[in-house]
């Protein structure tokens, strides 16, 4: 079961190296990013629709994140256990783009392809590709298999933005991968004003470098929670800095506005 957080919100960062090929930004594997005791108590659960981002490096800044309409959930301790990402290869990301895509799939190149850091029962990865017209897919693999939450899956352009239309949220969700144990993962779009997009989870201030590359970023964590079978995992927030550093947008602060193209 998949929980889509209501407002379109980022899910995770990888926390390895990001090493670029072909213009495909891809995680060096057994890179850890953070230290893996960020602990808090998770914003109230999500529950609809989302979107995200990813990471390279380990946490950097501090501050906060922002949450979806409130759902009733029992509050539960949390950790975010990895970050860590490995590359999905070429070939293998055109094969999930194709089964994803169908007909329209030669019509993207993959920009972002990783593995996450633990797998659900049908997730273990992502790959967001763009067009010649600047119009993004993100398709999550399990194998070399595609899929999207989009129908149709190219249908994420201009569906929402954070406030100043400088993040653009694409799907975001949480899927259970054991007992307290969630994958989180998010993609999304910024624009050139933003030299860096980092996520954080709950309550907790510690943030996570997303992934970027080709004006789309990934987020994606393993997160292990208090064994109440109530209790949902941290929603993520979107944090965005420009290139002296100054952070521009606060999706906790900054929640999203009217769905709009910029």
């Amino acid at each position: 079961m998949r929980i889509r957080p209501i407002m379109l919100i980022a899910a995770t960062a990888t926390a390895a190296a990001i090493a670029t090929a072909g213009g495909m930004a891809t995680a060096a594997p057994g890179t850890p990013t953070a230290t893996p005791t960020a602990h808090g108590k998770p914003a109230e659960a999500p529950a609809a629709t989302a979107n995200g981002a990813g990471s390279a490096d380990a946490p950097v800044v501090s501050g906060s994140g922002s949450s979806a309409a409130p759902v009733t959930a029992t509050p539960a301790a949390f950790t975010v256990t990895s970050t860590t990402t490995a590359p999905i290869d070429a070939g293998t990301a055109a094969q999930i783009l194709a089964s994803c895509l169908g007909s329209e799939a030669s019509q993207y190149h993959a920009v972002i392809a990783v593995r996450t850091p633990v797998a659900s029962s049908d997730t273990d990865g992502v790959v967001v590709a763009v067009n010649s017209a600047g119009q993004y897919v993100q398709c999550e693999s399990k194998g070399s298999k595609g899929s999207s939450m989009s129908v149709p899956a190219t249908f994420i352009n201009d569906r929402l933005w954070g406030a100043g239309h400088l993040v653009e949220f694409f799907d975001s969700f949480s899927a259970p991968t054991g007992a307290g144990q969630f994958l989180s993962l998010g993609a999304g779009h910024y624009t050139p004003d933003v030299a860096k997009v980092t996520i954080s989870y709950g309550d907790d201030p510690t943030q996570y470098p997303a992934v970027m590359a080709g004006g789309a970023f990934v987020h994606t964590a393993a997160i292990s929670t208090d064994h109440n079978a109530k209790s949902f995992p941290p929603a993520p927030y979107v944090h965005a800095y420009n290139a002296d550093g100054k952070e521009i947008y606060n999706q906790k602060t900054q929640p999203n506005v009217k769905g709009a193209h910029q």
